[in-house]
């Protein structure tokens, strides 16, 4: 057992194979639809052995504890470390879950690898759904589940150096939410100085303006049938997650950060912080077997989902992508051609029109590309969203996780040469390939043979970018 101070009290933890792990340390605590403050202190040594209570979701996420409680006082973080006594990078992971799922306890998380390679890592739980990021005037603004990501970068800034961490060299990164998160603290003006670096992992600056999100809260309440919006607060947990499969036919932006507000506020402090941003090769796969009639598409069905999606100019993109999957020998039939353009729509195409409308002010920009394919379903689901975590981790393998990483000597390689770029660019800003520019666009690609390579599969991400134009 190692006892450790904080802010609010002492802490235990439990070494386990040269690794510390505190569990469940509350960072923060909130009322209903109001911006979190301090914890309150606490008498005595505190046990942090066990993650504590997860925000309010609906059951179903993918690789989440199914023994762990739900609860609105879910404001906790849980930290690895290779020891107290040290000064080393700071790495804070920002779960996804599409503002709705998920919590900082899943197994994929797990930080004991990357704090045997040198990190102190720390993982959080934030406000999710309508309790998280339903936005209106009536509320005060909105975006609690972002001002619980800055109120623990605040207890990390106060509070790391006990646990080995250099509170100076704070690294932020995230997956799909997650990556929609590091991209909004970016931009807030209150993270500005609580991270140095950031990583974004298949996820692009996805916002909504305040005014949309304010009427989006005005549907809340007709959905529940309260007189205004100002009754929503007193609406139980289970009305409010049922909200998320109701309210706008459950599109997957229904919560999301909103433009400004409260956090956001339209500044752009992206300048001051270096970045790494990608994505997988196969994102929109996972969704497949949610979708059951996306894997027998014909050539009509196709042109008409994706018209829906781009509009006018869809025959135009469903071309260019057949031309260069063609070309490449990759099967161009209409369902393959429906995921690599979803794929590019929803991911890879914002997010690197994020990056390059970053690189004038902020040339310490680098981008990746995961490629390595999934055993799941026959290998069907390729190199599909999510995939990728577990190796930057290395979690890769483990029991249940295993069946969607695969295992084995290769996979044990892409996940160390994953765990080195991230912690490489933690200690340094520099991962160890190519910055990205407008012209070559080198980017990291992570497969089997992981190799810098300018401007892999460009062809489809170009015609879908002037498709959506």
């Amino acid at each position: 057992m190692t006892t450790v101070s904080t802010t609010a009290g002492l802490v235990r933890g439990l070494e386990t194979d040269g690794v510390i792990a505190f569990r469940g340390i509350p960072y923060a605590q909130a009322d209903r639809f109001r911006p979190p403050h301090a914890p309150q202190p606490w008498d005595g040594v505190r046990d942090a052995l066990e993650f504590g209570p997860i925000a309010p979701q609906a059951p179903g996420a993918q690789f989440q504890r199914a023994d762990l409680a739900q609860d609105e006082d879910c404001l906790s973080l849980n930290i690895w470390t290779g020891s107290v006594a040290g000064r080393a990078p700071v790495m804070v992971w920002i779960h996804g879950g599409g503002f709705r799922s998920g919590s900082g306890a899943s197994p994929l998380y797990e930080g004991s690898q990357l704090a045997r390679a040198g990190a102190v890592v720390v993982t959080i739980n934030y406000r999710l759904g309508a309790l998280g990021f339903l936005a209106h005037p009536e509320f005060g603004g909105g975006n609690w589940g972002l001002h619980d990501q800055i109120e623990s970068l605040r207890w990390v800034r106060d509070n790391i150096a006990a646990f080995g961490g250099d509170p100076s060299n704070v690294t932020i990164f995230g997956e799909s939410a997650g990556a929609v998160s590091v991209w909004q603290l970016v931009r807030s003006p209150l993270a500005q100085g609580l991270f140095v670096r950031a990583i974004a992992q298949s996820g692009g600056p996805l916002s909504i303006p305040f005014e949309s999100a304010s009427r989006r809260a005005e549907k809340a309440a007709e959905v529940l049938g309260v007189a205004s919006v100002a009754d929503i607060t007193s609406a139980s947990v289970s009305d409010l997650l049922q909200l998320e499969t109701t309210l706008d036919r459950g599109r997957m932006d229904t919560f999301v950060p909103t433009l400004d507000g409260v956090v956001l506020d339209g500044k752009d402090l992206a300048a001051e912080v270096p970045m790494i941003m990608g994505t997988n090769v196969d994102e929109w796969k996972l969704w497949a077997p949610m979708d059951p009639h996306s894997r027998d598409l014909d050539e009509d069905q196709l042109l008409r989902r994706v018209t829906d999606r781009i509009g006018d100019r869809a025959a135009d993109a469903i071309a260019g992508v057949r031309a260069a999957r063609t070309d490449r020998g990759e099967p161009a039939q209409p369902n393959d051609l429906f995921f690599a353009i979803e794929t590019e729509r929803f991911f890879r195409v914002p997010a690197i029109r994020a990056t390059d409308a970053r690189l004038s002010v902020q040339p310490e920009t680098y981008v990746y590309l995961f490629g390595w394919s999934s055993p799941a379903m026959g290998g069907w689901l390729g190199a599909c969203h999510g995939l990728e975590i577990a190796f930057a981790f290395g979690t890769h393998g483990r029991g249940d996780i295993a069946a969607f990483t695969g295992s084995g000597p290769e996979a044990d390689a892409l996940s160390h040469t994953m765990m080195q770029r991230w912690l490489a660019f933690a200690r340094t800003g520099d991962p160890g390939w190519p910055r990205y520019d407008t012209h070559s666009r080198p980017t990291m690609v992570f497969d089997r043979t992981s190799e810098v390579r300018d401007a892999p599969r460009d062809e489809e991400r170009v015609v879908v970018d002037r498709a959506m134009v």
